[in-house]
């Protein structure tokens, strides 16, 4: 019987598996008909990150030409079928995602400066921000008559040096250390290089007095810089600074304690000029527009008022975005708002999940490279969060208006406004936690003061300040907002005391990161139960993070600065370096304090020139070797110091025979590599650069691999 021939063949069962499975894909699709638009803006930027995450043109190429071998692929799926229509369009799109952001880079990007140089430049300056919180001014020039220079440099000014005729069309000639842009310190550091590449801006440096003005400037200051200054003139303090970002976008005048203190607890998204200050304008010039027109009986019974006051909002949204810089998430808030007001116009219902597709579109074929970074991810992951959330029926019933008693009401209001803003400090989260290292855990609440009190009192107080200076009556108006303002400043300030302010996590790895996002993007796009398969992944990425230990060694790419775990916290070898050098070192470590010096630690042996420590990892004894000054050390003392030790570390090239027993970090490798980090416990490397990368700001260089073992 064993050997007898089977009445249904395994191929034939199988196939029969296999056109189950695909009748139920289609059936699937079918119920989702309505929500596939939606993710027509995803392979899009699949293939942005995939040019950004892959090394080399070869690899680019090689994913485009998967992409376009998935579309064949769909070509093959019986004609009619949703699944062949969802392959061919996701990996044609993929394909142009990738083909979009390569050959921008390729067109209009900036290439570095290779070298620092010390030189004097001459130039002619093409704009001018004032940094008040930093007692400067960052001026970017255009050098003349230097062949060898990038075709922009971003110079910074100290005040106290400010010539008199600095403005936009100036030229001015001054001695600087121009450096290339700097890459990121450790991994998972901003990466400015690639943000300066994509702005044109080839190199960076400081300015050094005297500062000489051979054209002084004849253009008036630009409407923004005149505003600026004009709110700050009439708002001292840190509340001026504030106000200035809310009607500018400029956050320049925002002192640093202040600025940390609105990210937080949460409140960082008011600085920067999205959708709700566009939504607050436009809806604030729509009321008026129609206000003023009923007051006209002809225009109220005969004109289309509802058209009329959607263009004067239309118009105000296209100036504030033009006045404010035109950043992406204000270019963003703009055409999300453009698409409301011709829905209105057509009288049709347009806050839809489709509005923030085409948003996203848009944005992506004009501007690719900034899906990589934490503006256009935070700003459209919070607009699709609160869309979704505000579309799910039963949501939408607790929150539809009713006849009910005006305390139940309230407190209805109340539920709705936190539950949204729940939400988007969970999608917002993930976000936080891979670019900042730190997220907000008490955002919800704090914007549920600090929304209402932006939208109502403080930017209406502002706006009418504004209009009543226009005949110098703008003083008390100015007091009011000046007072919220402080108001705002002590809520975030209070937040962001409390230990239970902020989550901080060591830098996330960029395919956990996708994971995550990957399952946020599946749970609120589509709309059936098998929506919640999306938080497989989300939770089991989320489980792998929490897991993660902080890296026990950090090393910056230029070797100077060194930072240690220990028992106690984290410890710097240089007790001289920078805040900001402090900030990443501890952000990048998951670490909230303040770093002690490596030379007061017990199990450390400082002198002037070299430092070494031992520490206890992985169940062993790792000693640190680490160079402190760039004297030279007499090789009587190198010699046998590098043999004892395990991993030696300086900004110099070591000499050959200098060997420790497991690694030797100095220029030449660091050269290749970029920063490090590394984690003893698990004997793993983790570097800025990757072998073989070739994305065009970064070095030609050979590199090592980004990952090794210790052992």
């Amino acid at each position: 019987m064993a050997f007898e021939p089977r009445q249904t063949s395994l191929v034939t069962r199988a196939g029969r598996t296999v056109l189950a499975s695909f009748a139920a894909l289609e059936q699937w699709l079918e119920a989702e008909r309505e929500q596939l638009a939606l993710w027509v803006p995803v392979p899009m930027g699949a293939g942005v990150a995939a040019w950004f995450f892959l090394p080399a043109p070869m690899a680019w190429l090689a994913f485009c030409s998967t992409m376009l071998a998935l579309a064949c692929a769909g070509m093959l799926l019986p004609s009619g079928a949703r699944s062949r229509r969802a392959l061919i369009a996701g990996g044609l799109l993929a394909c142009l995602g990738c083909g979009l952001v390569w050959g921008k880079a390729s067109l209009l990007g900036q290439a570095p400066l290779r070298n620092a140089q010390f030189l004097t430049v001459t130039g002619e300056v093409a704009g001018v921000r004032a940094m008040l919180a930093q007692a400067m001014v960052r001026a970017m020039v255009r050098p003349a008559d230097a062949p060898g220079l990038p075709r922009l440099i971003r110079v910074n000014i100290d005040d106290a040096a400010i010539p008199a005729g600095l403005g936009k069309g100036s030229i001015i000639r001054f001695r600087v250390r121009l450096m290339p842009p700097a890459p990121p310190a450790v991994p998972g550091a901003y990466d400015f290089a690639a943000r300066a590449y994509f702005d044109g801006i080839g190199a960076t440096g400081r300015a050094l007095p005297p500062i000489m003005v051979l054209r002084p400037s004849t253009a008036s200051p630009s409407l923004r810089a005149a505003l600026f200054g004009h709110v700050l003139g009439r708002l001292d303090g840190p509340a001026g600074g504030i106000a200035a970002a809310l009607a500018t976008g400029d956050q320049g005048g925002i002192p640093d304690e202040d600025a940390d203190a609105m990210r937080r607890s949460g409140l960082a998204h008011l600085l920067s000029i999205s959708g709700l200050h566009v939504t607050a304008l436009i809806g604030a010039v729509m009321v008026l527009v129609l206000r003023l027109s009923a007051l006209s009986r002809r225009a109220a019974l005969d004109w289309p008022l509802l058209l009329l006051a959607a263009g004067g909002g239309a118009l105000a949204g296209v100036g504030y975005t033009l006045l404010t810089g035109a950043e992406v998430p204000t270019i963003r808030s703009c055409i999300a708002a453009l698409l409301v007001l011709g829905g209105l116009a057509l009288g049709r219902d347009a806050i839809t999940l489709r509005l923030v597709a085409v948003g996203a579109i848009l944005v992506l074929l004009c501007w690719p490279e900034t899906l990589v970074g934490p503006s256009f991810q935070m700003s459209f992951a919070a607009v699709t969060a609160i869309v979704a959330l505000a579309e799910h029926p039963r949501f939408r019933t607790f929150a539809a208006a009713r006849d009910e008693h005006p305390l139940r009401k309230a407190g209805r209001v109340l539920a709705v406004m936190l539950a949204t803003g729940v939400v988007v400090e969970l999608v917002l989260m993930p976000i936080a936690l891979f670019h900042f290292h730190k997220a907000g855990m008490l955002g919800a609440f704090a914007n549920l003061i600090a929304i209402p009190l932006t939208t109502f009192v403080i930017m209406p107080a502002e706006v009418l300040a504004l209009l009543l200076d226009l005949v110098g009556l703008g003083a008390p108006a100015w007091w009011v907002a000046g007072t919220a303002l402080d108001l705002l400043l002590r809520l975030a300030h209070g937040v962001a005391a409390s230990p239970l302010a902020s989550l901080l996590l060591p830098a996330m790895p960029s395919p956990l990161f996708a994971t995550i996002m990957a399952g946020i993007l599946w749970c609120l796009l589509w709309r059936t139960r098998w929506r919640w398969l999306g938080m497989v992944p989300v939770i089991g990425a989320t489980v792998i993070l929490l897991s993660l230990s902080p890296p026990d060694l950090l090393v910056t790419g230029d070797g100077r600065h060194v930072a240690i775990r220990t028992d106690r916290g984290m410890a710097i070898l240089r007790e001289r370096a920078g805040d900001y050098v402090r900030d990443t070192l501890s952000e990048n470590a998951g670490f909230d304090g303040a770093m002690d010096s490596l030379a007061t630690l017990p199990q450390a042996r400082c002198s002037t020139d070299l430092c070494a420590v031992r520490m206890n990892r992985g169940g062993r004894s790792w000693h640190l070797l680490a160079t402190r000054s760039a004297m030279m050390v007499d090789y009587s003392l190198l010699a046998p110091a590098c043999a004892r030790a395990d991993i030696v570390i300086a900004d110099r090239a070591l000499p050959r025979w200098c060997r420790p027993r497991w690694l030797r970090i100095d220029r030449r490798l660091l050269a290749r590599t970029g920063g490090i980090a590394i984690d003893l416990d698990n004997g793993a490397i983790r570097t800025v650069r990757t072998a073989g990368d070739a994305h065009p700001w970064t070095d030609r260089s050979p590199r090592r691999p980004s990952a090794q073992r210790l052992r």
